[in-house]
């Protein structure tokens, strides 16, 4: 008779636990990124081929939870989308576009004209000698207006030419500006315009923080506006490190190109803490050195010291991006994870970096809740 009355007892409490636990109310979910800054810019990633083909399954639960924008990293360029004269593969492309516009994001196509990625033939004839400015013109109006035609309505902006000015403010001497000249520029955004009047149109350059380009990119945009050329946005690329752009002159940059009255856009963002060989290497994919361990010095996981710097230096410039939410329209990071970041190769091969918001867990690190928290009203 007692042990039935105990075991009576003992079901009634495992019954009462068992109801106190499924009424508890669950825990109010943490907002995510884009839900936090809706009111003040887009939050975009740039997005790999495994991802837009939707292999990576983990990376595409993050963009779609966290991000409303997306950019291609590498399936736009023309290296890869025309590898040979007049024989486009849209393979990787279309997935991509497919892909944003299925999770309804707003899509950026990177980039129509490029000096790097750009394959041989671009400029060069049948015995590999120069073209004439008349052929290269021929052939970057059909790059353009066959690519921007495919995805008419469907891309809302373009990365129309990218790293045209050194960081002096001078003209960077690649093959568009040698066989053409600097018209190139307003070429490419009348070719652009023209293939999707309802686009928006970018500039995109790295190191933008400093005064030469800085003036040099102003000095650029007010020419092609005196000619009548659309421009709506210059992209900052926010290839940032540990010194490098300070806040007060990214703040300058970020002004100067408001007052031109395009909008300002903080692109391919991302943060080193690792050491540089070269403090004013900018973001240029060319260089490469050869691996030191001094220069890899945290190649199984960062330590808190660094970490904690890394979080404060990026919640400082969300801090200025939020100051200046009126004039910036979007702020896309350069991929998702740490893993996947392009800075691990560059510019030495084979490093561990730690640069983007989530890790090579696809975690969050303690940047996002920040962010999410700087965000609020």
């Amino acid at each position: 008779m007692e042990n039935r009355i105990i075991s009576k007892f003992v079901i009634l409490i495992c019954l009462f636990a068992s109801l106190s636990v499924s009424c508890k109310t669950p825990e109010k979910l943490q907002p995510s990124l884009k839900d936090a800054l809706k009111n003040k810019f887009l939050i975009g990633v740039a997005i790999n081929a495994e991802q837009a083909a939707g292999k990576d399954t983990a990376a595409l639960k993050i963009i779609k939870q966290q991000f409303n924008s997306v950019v291609a990293e590498n399936c736009m360029k023309s290296e890869v989308i025309q590898p040979q004269e007049g024989k486009f593969d849209f393979t990787q492309s279309d997935q991509f576009v497919d892909f944003g516009e299925k999770n309804h994001m707003y899509i950026i196509g990177h980039t129509l004209i490029w000096h790097s990625q750009t394959p041989a033939w671009f400029f060069v004839d049948k015995k590999g000698k120069d073209v004439s400015r008349e052929v290269l013109i021929g052939r970057m109006k059909n790059h353009i207006t066959t690519i921007m035609t495919r995805y008419k309505g469907r891309v809302q902006g373009w990365d129309v030419v990218n790293e045209a000015i050194n960081d002096n403010g001078s003209w960077r001497q690649s093959k568009f500006y040698k066989i053409i000249g600097e018209d190139y520029i307003s070429l490419a955004f009348k070719f652009a315009h023209e293939a999707d009047p309802a686009a928006k149109l970018h500039y995109n350059d790295y190191s933008m923080a400093l005064p030469g380009k800085r003036n040099g990119v102003v000095k650029m945009i007010e020419n092609l506006q005196k000619q009548g050329i659309k421009v709506d946005a210059v992209g900052m690329q926010g290839h940032f490190n540990m010194t490098f752009p300070t806040v007060d002159e990214e703040e300058k940059s970020i002004i100067a190109f408001s007052k031109l009255g395009v909008k300002v856009m903080i692109t391919e963002l991302d943060l080193t803490v690792l050491p540089s060989p070269d403090q004013n290497a900018g973001a240029d994919v060319s260089l490469s050195y050869a691996s030191q361990t001094a220069l890899n010095p945290y190649p199984n996981a960062l330590p808190d010291s660094m970490a904690k710097a890394l979080h404060d230096r990026y919640a400082q410039f969300f801090k200025l991006f939020l100051k200046h939410h009126d004039k910036i329209s979007r702020v896309t990071l350069w991929g998702v994870t740490d893993a996947q970041s392009w800075r691990n190769n560059w510019p030495i091969k084979g490093r561990t970096d730690y640069p983007l918001l989530f890790d090579r867990n696809y975690n969050p690190k303690p940047i996002v809740e920040t962010i999410i928290k700087m965000a609020a009203p």
